[in-house]
């Protein structure tokens, strides 16, 4: 694609803030610490606000000038959790309360979600599921003026620090495809509890929790969009999901990709630059073809999303695509680097930690391939979304 001075200049900003709130990535990822400092950084960017209107705070731009911009932010930002958790406040909360969220819901919170001064969250998955959306256990009952939310969430990503959570709530018959209604819930709510931060494989600095609702009563102007359409509203929220999450990914793929150039040109062995043996020559070429696939795959898709084109199998495959070929792309660069690549200094280990959860949050990648298959007309009915764990919980 060709980018706009304006358009670099946005993904400058974002890549001049990632170098510094990446720095102590280490030592933070090894205690698992969420870093407030690069929060506040990041909020200066404008970053929170890149798809939002003007009228809120936003920038007004679209879907794949901000994926531009968080590819940057991948490139740049050693801290891979600070960026996951910054795409999870920024699609999790944002997308749907500026899409589905009322008038009055979108100017009491767009302009501090916008800011990044209330940090945002969603809960789907449940402790014995979550995939399977229409069937949850989490309930939500009207009564007057309110709906009273009772059960629990797993795995919410943002949880320990969100200041507001969609939460998905079943209010109607099991396996309906209109049993599922998407609600605004402040952290301040009588009756909601947020568990302890959950130790996790990868990362670790973007903070994990259960959630807790025993009572929680939410006004009905906090609903998002209508009462049955939370499987419209998760939809599209996962599209979102998927592109903007993935992009920072991708300039993950890229500074590692240079890495392993830069080595394998430098790193000698019986006389000779490893990258001139064809066993690491070709890992690293490897490499390269999933990074310029997945970047197809995700601007293309991303083009005919904004277009309006219907993008279902294409969001499936794409998340499919990048999701693993980071995986691959991790693990050959900590065999480039062989002894170093295993250590912690380098921080190619905690690369390839962090890169297997791609696989799982989003919809798993055995999700999407049934996804996929069932949009084909093959097996059993599509799944309306696909989350389970991660950011998606």
């Amino acid at each position: 694609m060709r980018w706009t001075d304006e358009q670099r200049a946005l993904r400058d900003a974002a890549e001049q803030a990632g170098r510094l709130v990446g720095a102590d990535h280490l030592e933070r990822d090894a205690s698992g610490e969420f870093s407030w400092d690069g929060w506040k950084r990041l909020r200066a960017t404008g970053l929170f606000g890149l798809p939002f209107p003007e009228r809120f705070g936003g920038l007004g731009r679209d879907l794949p000038t901000t994926m531009y911009v968080l590819e940057g932010l991948g490139y740049a930002c050693r801290d891979a959790g600070l960026t996951f958790s910054a795409c999870t406040h920024l699609v999790s909360t944002g997308v749907p309360v500026q899409r589905f969220g009322s008038p009055a819901l979108r100017e009491r919170y767009l302009p501090e979600i916008v800011a990044g001064t209330m940090i945002g969250a969603h809960a789907i998955t449940e402790p014995a599921g979550g995939s399977d959306v229409t069937n949850m256990a989490t309930t939500a009952v009207a009564e007057d003026d309110h709906f009273v939310l009772r059960g629990s969430k797993a795995f919410v990503s943002n949880g320990p620090i969100a200041d507001l959570v969609v939460v998905y709530a079943r209010t109607g018959r099991p396996g309906s495809p209109v049993a599922v209604t998407a609600f605004l819930v402040r952290r301040d709510s009588p009756g909601l509890t947020v568990g302890g931060p959950i130790g996790k494989m990868g990362l670790r600095t973007s903070p994990l929790s259960e959630l807790f609702l025993d009572d929680v009563r939410v006004p009905r102007d906090h609903v998002v969009g209508s009462v049955g359409a939370g499987l419209l509203v998760l939809d599209a929220v996962m599209r979102w999901e998927i592109l903007c999450g993935f992009a920072g990914v991708l300039g993950e793929m890229q500074h590692r990709l240079e890495r392993c150039v830069e080595y394998a040109r430098s790193r000698t062995q019986f006389g000779a630059a490893i990258g001139s043996y064809q066993s690491v020559s070709n890992r690293i070429v490897d490499m390269r073809i999933d990074l310029e696939t997945s970047r197809k795959w995700l601007y293309d898709t991303a083009e005919r999303m904004a277009a309006g084109e219907n993008v279902a199998t294409d969001v499936a495959i794409t998340k499919l695509i990048v999701s693993e070929s980071n995986v691959r792309s991790a693990l050959a660069a900590v065999q480039v680097f062989g002894g170093y690549g295993y250590t912690t200094e380098y921080g190619l280990e905690k690369d390839l930690r962090n890169a297997v959860s791609g696989t799982i949050y989003s919809g798993t990648s055995e999700i999407q391939r049934q996804r996929v298959a069932a949009l084909m007309g093959l097996g059993r009915t599509a799944p309306a979304t696909g989350p389970t764990g991660g950011r998606t919980a």
